[in-house]
C-alpha cells in the first residue's frame, strides 16, 4: 500500500520535512518513490510547498495520506473533508 507521509530531515531544533510517497512498510529514511513537497514548521511562515498535480496523481492511484499530511492537504484545499486529530507520540520513558 502506498502512503503519502512526512520524512524528517535537518538538524536538531532546525528540522524540516519532506512529503514523500512510499510503501507503507518501507523506512522513512530509505528510498522514496517520489518527493511531492516540503514542509518547514520551524519558520515563522510555516513554509509548505506542494506539487499539486503529482499529489493528485498519487491519490488517484490509491495512495493514502497520513493524518498529518491529510490535514495539510485539506488546508491547501487539495482534498475535501474535515481535519482529524493526529496522534501524539508517547512520552519517553525515564532511564534508571
Amino acid at each position: 500500500m502506498l502512503m503519502i507521509r512526512l520524512a524528517r530531515r535537518g538538524k536538531k531544533n532546525k528540522s524540516f520535512y519532506r512529503i514523500i510517497v512510499t510503501e507503507k512498510a518501507r523506512d522513512n529514511f530509505g528510498l522514496a518513490t517520489e518527493i511531492v513537497g516540503h514542509y518547514n514548521p520551524v519558520s515563522k511562515t510555516k513554509d509548505l510547498q506542494l506539487k499539486n498535480d503529482r499529489i493528485a496523481y498519487w491519490l488517484s492511484k490509491g495512495a493514502q495520506p497520513t493524518e498529518t499530511v491529510r490535514n495539510l492537504l485539506i488546508d491547501q484545499k487539495l482534498i475535501a473533508g474535515e481535519k482529524k486529530k493526529a496522534p501524539k507520540r508517547a512520552p519517553k520513558k525515564e532511564k534508571k
